[in-house]
């Protein structure tokens, strides 16, 4: 138990290092690319990257391997702590049990994290330089592309305009429909009250006959309004 005690804390001192060597790893290798990012040799970024990259891969293998060899101790530290005759060492030893499982813990989940980290800044520079390379490529086509590609742009954004158009147009017809039918309502609950007054007095009864035939010719030039304004729009729109 002693002997397996002495050879965690050594695992456990070389993943210490390994975990910070490799940290300062994933840190430079951001720092590099946006120092190199506007660099316009080929060669050198390259050599350079591969480097990192190799480097990445290899630590990565080497810390895996010391995390497994760890595990392992602790595992055969386990297997001893419940061997008989440890009864009386059994709270000193499953206290010093734990503290090697909690720096295990703690050194794989700083592993994992820097790891991803790594792997997430990689991508994202891979990313940018790919649509760096995009954008160097439209900007080195000829002037015809150049040409239909800024007038696909614009019938795209003309396109855009339209549809926004046509929503807010919806949008207000919609609204004004709503509002017509709540006065309608309103208008059908007055017309019933004065229709019952007017069956009692004939002479009020003509008076909302001539208020009907207003009212009516008020609704039809109003639909026409609006009829005319939406053409109009729906010209103005796929003009």
């Amino acid at each position: 138990m002693f002997f397996k005690g002495l050879q965690a804390r050594q695992l456990e001192n070389e993943l210490d290092l390994k975990l910070v060597s490799f940290s300062k790893l994933c840190t430079s290798y951001s720092s590099s690319r946006d120092g190199r990012r506007g660099d316009t040799s080929d060669t050198t970024p390259l050599l350079n990257n591969s480097t990192q990259d190799r480097m990445f891969d290899t630590m990565s293998v080497e810390i895996e391997q010391l995390l497994a060899k760890l595990t392992a101790v602790n595992d055969k530290m386990a297997e001893y702590t419940n061997a008989p005759g440890t009864a009386s060492l059994n709270a000193a030893l499953m206290h010093t049990l734990q503290r090697h499982r909690d720096i295990l813990q703690d050194y794989t989940h700083e592993f994992h994290k820097t790891k991803g980290n790594f792997l997430a800044i990689r991508e994202r520079e891979d990313l940018l330089g790919s649509v760096k390379k995009d954008i160097e490529t439209y900007k080195s086509g000829s002037g015809v592309n150049n040409r239909r590609t800024e007038l696909f742009l614009k019938e795209h954004e003309h396109l855009r305009n339209s549809d926004r158009l046509m929503d807010d147009t919806i949008s207000i017809a919609m609204a004004t429909k709503e509002n017509m039918t709540s006065q309608r309502g309103m208008l059908k609950s007055i017309q019933s009250r004065v229709n019952t007054l007017a069956n009692r007095f004939p002479t009020i009864n003509n008076l909302i006959q001539r208020i009907n035939l207003r009212k009516r010719r008020d609704s039809l030039i109003l639909g026409t309004v609006i009829g005319v304004c939406t053409i109009l729009l729906l010209l103005y729109a796929f003009h």
